[in-house]
């Protein structure tokens, strides 16, 4: 046996995600380098790891024997890591945060600083809907969570971090339609609706039924920027967070529609678990937010405020 720590990745990966073509963006790698790797890892077992049956990958049942060792190969070298480190006065560790689809506009500005700053702190993102990060937060999988909308049924301490703003927004082939009253764009025009989970979909939602608008035509799609290419081709209207459109007001892709009742106004917080014993990067991190939380607004967000 002679496999690297290079390939233990890459096989993690490839059995978490079940594919080749997922494994190589998640790890910023081709294609071809991933499947490389892949077939010189296989090479050194006599029994398969993956089987391909129709084009689909499956990982075999050796495969995932093995892809369990290498999960804890791979925390061992990383514990080496830490300790290397930590002796060396560094702060380490890991921080895993759960994020709503629209937050991935603002977590990487709020983690940038604090990362160069802590390079012995690994970070892992996971950008999803609000039913499922809210369920990340109650299994205590991750140590942060950024929602707009505060759980009910959960004890969580909170650092807010801005405002989130969400106008009715069309894009070029769809102002036609502007000049029509609020309600027969709420009831002549498409509208193009997140996923149900999704806490931008239910403002949109209420907003809605709080008017007693009749809906005629949805479109449902499961990203914010599936959404937001769907305005700018013209398939219709939707309530969208300002803070993902930056380059498509500038470049008048898309435009904001004035609605009495717009826009809604959340927050962005920082939540987690009351309950939850934060590591030294946990803290770390809060400390850091508490210092430099408006410093990075000021850089990064002023534009919103032209709106």
């Amino acid at each position: 046996m002679n496999y690297t720590l290079h390939q233990l990745k890459i096989f993690l990966k490839v059995n978490e995600n079940q594919s080749i073509t997922k494994a190589s963006e998640e790890l910023h790698l081709t294609q071809p380098a991933v499947s490389i790797q892949l077939k010189n890892f296989q090479d050194q077992f006599s029994i398969p790891l993956t089987e391909v049956v129709g084009r689909k990958l499956y990982v075999t049942d050796f495969g995932k024997e093995i892809a369990v060792a290498a999960k804890k190969i791979l925390n061992e070298v990383d514990a080496i890591n830490y300790k290397t480190l930590s002796y060396k006065g560094e702060l380490v560790g890991r921080l895993k945060f759960s994020v709503v689809s629209t937050g991935k506009y603002v977590i990487p500005y709020m983690l940038s600083n604090f990362s160069h700053q802590n390079k012995g702190v690994d970070l892992v993102i996971d950008v999803t809907n609000k039913v499922q990060v809210i369920e990340s937060l109650e299994l205590n999988t991750v140590d942060f969570a950024m929602v707009s909308v505060l759980p009910k049924k959960l004890k969580v301490e909170r650092v807010e971090l801005m405002q989130n703003k969400l106008y009715l927004i069309a894009g070029k082939k769809g102002l036609s339609n502007k000049g029509l009253s609020r309600k027969k764009i709420f009831e002549q025009s498409p509208l193009i609706y997140r996923e149900a989970g999704s806490a931008t979909r239910a403002a949109m939602e209420n907003f809605i039924i709080k008017n007693k608008f009749e809906v005629r035509k949805k479109i449902e799609l499961t990203s914010n920027e599936a959404v937001k290419q769907a305005v700018i081709a013209g398939l219709g209207f939707s309530i969208m967070p300002i803070i993902g459109l930056k380059n498509e007001l500038r470049n008048n892709d898309v435009q904001i529609i004035p609605i009495k009742g717009l826009p809604i106004r959340t927050n962005w917080n920082l939540i987690w678990l009351k309950s939850k014993n934060l590591s030294p990067s946990a803290l770390a991190f809060l400390e850091y937010l508490k210092d430099d939380k408006s410093q990075v607004m000021k850089e990064n967000f002023d534009w919103i405020d032209a709106y």
